[in-house]
Formats: structure tokens, sequence, C-alpha cells
């Protein structure tokens, strides 16, 4: 596993959202994508933060006005990142540490440039380990 690199499972095409969207705008999105989170960028691409489906449990509970509360309140912002070269062994092990889901891959210059969670690190294993019991 350590000369598979995160740019191998990481999904592209990561769906983002500016500090300023309203919650409401961003459940949407998440249940319309079918997604688990969503990375919220500044107009540069670069990352500001994660809200994750985890993140509305705390929302439905706390905010009042739901209609004009924005992501930004919610969202983490000291995020755990990879890059594309990182190892998914890294990957695993900051997910495991943290207690995360998903990891923001992010580049230096371009910014975000993907997203890797669990359910991409879970398949690959399924593609090339054998079941157990075998």
């Amino acid at each position: 596993m350590d000369d598979i690199f995160v740019a191998r499972l990481m999904s592209s095409g990561t769906i983002t959202v500016s500090p300023d969207t309203l919650v409401e705008d961003a459940a949407d999105i998440l249940l319309e994508k079918q997604i688990g989170s969503l990375v919220v960028v500044d107009s540069h691409n670069q990352l500001k933060g994660i809200l994750t489906s985890t993140d509305f449990v705390r929302i439905v509970a706390e905010s009042q006005p739901k209609a004009s509360t924005t992501v930004e309140k919610y969202m983490t912002d000291q995020v755990v990142t990879v890059e594309a070269q990182d190892s998914i062994r890294d990957a695993a092990d900051k997910m495991i540490t943290f207690d995360i889901q998903h990891l923001p891959v992010v580049d230096d210059e371009a910014g975000v440039i993907g997203m890797l969670s669990t359910t991409d690190l879970t398949a690959y294993l399924s593609d090339v380990e054998d079941p157990s019991p075998a």
C-alpha cells in the first residue's frame, strides 16, 4: 500500500461552496449530489473549511434562525488535508488519528483538487485484498 498514492483513489470534481453559502443550500447540494461533505473554498479555490453531513446534526440542534445561517458558522476550519502524491497509508493514518472520514486533496498552486474518503479506501481495499474469511 505504500506505493499507492492519494491521486489514484481520490474523487476529482470536488463539490465546493463559499463560506457565505446558506446551510439550507449546502444541505440541498449534499442531498442532490448524494455526498457526505462539502469543501469550503474562497474565490481562488483555496481551502477555508469543510462541512460534513455530521455537522448538520449540530446545525439542526443549534441554528436559529435557520434561513440566514451560513456554512462558515459550522464548518471545520482547521482541516486535515493530503496531497495527491501522499501514500494512501499516510492518508489512512490521518483518518484514524483525527477520527475523520473525508480528506480534501490540496495542491499549493491549484488549491483543492479532490477528496479522499473512507469509502474510497474501502473500495480500493475490497478490490485488492482477498475477502475475509477466505
